[in-house]
């Protein structure tokens, strides 16, 4: 089988995770700097095989675009024109960051681990990939 990876997209870095090839558990990679993210996708593509990519989807409360909605939206564009036969599945984000910190606290991580800001984006890829699962599982993927 193939794997699901999942991106937390931001303008400086980016959390990355990936499930396991058959798909059920969701685990955290790495961070990757923002503008090498292509670059690192064509690398783990020839690696791994993947069927689909799930990239966060910013939203505010009352599903109104963020600041960070055109960001994404223009990766989402590149892409497209770098793999246009890889799936991207948008998936909503809402909270994920909060989400992360809070399971970040509850797992024991020390102020420090928490205050690098390439932690949290790793674990909020992780929560947006076993969001989609869920999803997935439940017959709406």
């Amino acid at each position: 089988m193939s794997r699901i990876l999942a991106i937390d997209y931001g303008n400086k870095r980016c959390g990355i995770a990936v499930t396991d090839p058959l798909q059920i558990i969701a685990s955290p990679l790495e961070m990757v700097r923002s503008h090498l993210l292509l670059d690192f996708l064509k690398s783990y593509f020839i690696k791994e095989v993947v069927e689909c990519v799930v990239l966060g989807y910013p939203k505010d409360t009352l599903n109104r675009d963020t600041d960070s909605t055109r960001h994404v939206e223009a990766f989402a564009k590149h892409f497209s024109k770098s793999f246009p036969d890889m799936k991207l599945i948008l998936e909503d984000e809402r909270f994920t960051s909060k989400m992360a910190l809070q399971s970040m606290i509850a797992s024991g991580t020390t102020k420090a681990q928490r205050k690098e800001k390439g932690n949290i984006d790793i674990v909020s890829a992780t929560i947006i990939l076993q969001s989609y699962l869920e999803r997935k599982s439940n017959g709406f993927g």
